[in-house]
This record gives C-alpha cells, sequence and structure tokens, in this order.
C-alpha cells in the first residue's frame, strides 16, 4: 500500500515538473510574441510617417518644376493609398519612392531652396535611422523566437501551440524561404 501511495506521489511530481516546464516554456513564447507585436507596431508607426512626407512632398516636387506637373510624381505613394499591404511591402515600396524622392532632390535645384522640402528630406533621413534600429531590434527577437521554435524540447510546445518561424525584416522579397532547414 506504501509502495503505490510514493508511486502515485512520484507520478504526481513528474506531472507537475511537465506541467511547469510547459507553462514556463509556454510563457517565454508570450514574451516574444508580446514583443514582436509591440516593435511591428512601431515599424507601422514609423512607414506611415514616412509615407505621409513622400506624400506631402509630391505637390512641392510638381510646384519646382512646371514639366512634372502632367507626371506622376512618386507613383507607388499615388498607388499605396488605396492597397493594404503588409509592412515588408509597404517597406520595400516606401524605399522605392525614397529613391525617387532623392532624384528629384539632385536634379531640381529649386527643391534644395524650398523649406519645407527640405523638412520632409530631413523627416525621411530621421526616419531612416529609426527603421534601421527599430529593423535590427525585430530581427534579434525574430532570431531569439525562432530558435525556440526550432529548439529541443521548444519545439514541443511550438507544435502544440502551432507556433511558426516567423520571417526576418530585411527587405528582402518575402517570397524566398525564411528559415533554411540544415539537414546532417
Amino acid at each position: 500500500m506504501l509502495d503505490m501511495v510514493m508511486y502515485g506521489l512520484m507520478i504526481l511530481i513528474v506531472i507537475c515538473i511537465i506541467l511547469i516546464w510547459y507553462v514556463n516554456v509556454y510563457n517565454k513564447f508570450q514574451e516574444y510574441i508580446i514583443r514582436i507585436n509591440e516593435v511591428e507596431s512601431n515599424i507601422d508607426t514609423i512607414l506611415r510617417k514616412r509615407f505621409d512626407l513622400l506624400n506631402k512632398s509630391i505637390g512641392i516636387i510638381k510646384s519646382s518644376n512646371e514639366e512634372l506637373n502632367d507626371k506622376d510624381v512618386l507613383k507607388e505613394i499615388n498607388e499605396l493609398r488605396s492597397k493594404k499591404l503588409s509592412n515588408f511591402e509597404l517597406d520595400r515600396l516606401l524605399y522605392e519612392s525614397i529613391n525617387e524622392f532623392h532624384l528629384y532632390k539632385d536634379t531640381i535645384p529649386e527643391l534644395k531652396n524650398n523649406e519645407s522640402f527640405m523638412k520632409i528630406d530631413l523627416g525621411i533621413n530621421e526616419s531612416e535611422i529609426e527603421i534601421t534600429a527599430l529593423r535590427k531590434y525585430y530581427n534579434d527577437i525574430i532570431t531569439e523566437y525562432n530558435k525556440s521554435v526550432k529548439v529541443f524540447p521548444n519545439m514541443i510546445v511550438s507544435k502544440i501551440c502551432h507556433y511558426k518561424n516567423k520571417p526576418y525584416f530585411d527587405g528582402k522579397d518575402m517570397t524566398d524561404n525564411i528559415v533554411n532547414d540544415f539537414k546532417l
């Protein structure tokens, strides 16, 4: 009888240890998810700021050069207004528009004398610094998260909760494989 009680107690202890481990790993995943969501929100804010700055520059660019009045200036910005995009796609398209913005800045001398345009240029440069820092922070969190999804024994929890690898925010084509599985 005493053996049965000891056996039952040991099983209970093992179950408690497994449960404590599971809750600990689950909470670590939740912490990653919260951090990822937080940085995605910050990235979204900066991308919207960049979009607004580029959008404001269209009128200034057109007014600085009469030849551009009939042309589509910063065409991607006009097209972005009606699209629903991920932050990855939006970042890529905004980067293309920023390159076009800098091209206008370099080819239209009047823009360098326009105070509003120069404020927009300064804002875009500041946003580049911010987005670079946020992109690095995001990728650092994603690295930790993806490692946890793949390593044993955490992968048990990730499979139970259906956690998958997440893509890095690196400006590459998002159709690429997000994480290569290496096989020995």
